[in-house]
């Protein structure tokens, strides 16, 4: 099993992207607001690398279709994706608990697992992790995406305020859906040149 390095800049670029404007994003910065931010990416990352490895599954059972179906499922999966981030949406507000401070380490890391691993089902990017896998390498992709949904998690809990407050999420919804909509004619094209 070789890791190959175009593969895994792709999932993390790709998944990056996704889940940036994502729900998951400002629910662990309100919960870092709440709780020691290293223990709720702890909680955070463990959720996160178990959608990845369903998701890698999964993909890695579509891999066993026809080559020109995996084309078109892939296709059509990236145009669900750009349609869902070029559509915008403002319904991805921070989600919020009651408001009492949660401490200690396992009660912060099974709060934060618990709200993204319920919230991660069937999400944009555990969608695009599995049509990822399909077509370019469990191992690459699983990297890939776990690093960049891990990366998410931290870079909200420890730069969430920055970023909310300076970098319109609009901007990196539209990077992102345009990059999916490429992906989606590139899998296209690949369905008549291959």
């Amino acid at each position: 099993m070789s890791l190959d390095p175009l593969a895994i800049l792709t999932a993390f670029g790709l998944i990056f992207l996704a889940e940036l404007p994502d729900k998951t994003m400002f629910a662990s910065l309100a919960m870092g607001t709440r709780m020691r931010p290293l223990y709720v990416w702890f909680g955070t990352s463990t959720a996160f690398v178990v959608h990845v490895a369903i998701a890698v599954g999964a993909g890695s059972l579509i891999g066993l279709l026809p080559d020109w179906t995996v084309k078109t499922v892939s296709a059509a999966l990236f145009a669900f994706g750009a349609f869902m981030l070029l559509r915008g949406g403002g319904d991805d507000d921070a989600e919020d608990s009651a408001g009492r401070t949660v401490t200690g380490f396992w009660p912060v890391y099974t709060t934060a697992f618990m709200a993204v691993f319920i919230s991660e089902w069937g999400d944009l990017t555990q969608i695009t992790t599995a049509n990822l896998a399909a077509t370019n390498g469990i191992a690459s992709v699983a990297v890939g995406s776990a690093a960049a949904l891990m990366s998410v998690s931290a870079l909200a809990l420890l730069a969430g305020r920055f970023i909310a407050k300076r970098v319109p999420l609009k901007t990196v919804q539209r990077i992102g859906g345009l990059c999916m909509l490429g992906l989606a004619v590139w899998s296209v094209a690949e369905i008549f040149t291959g």
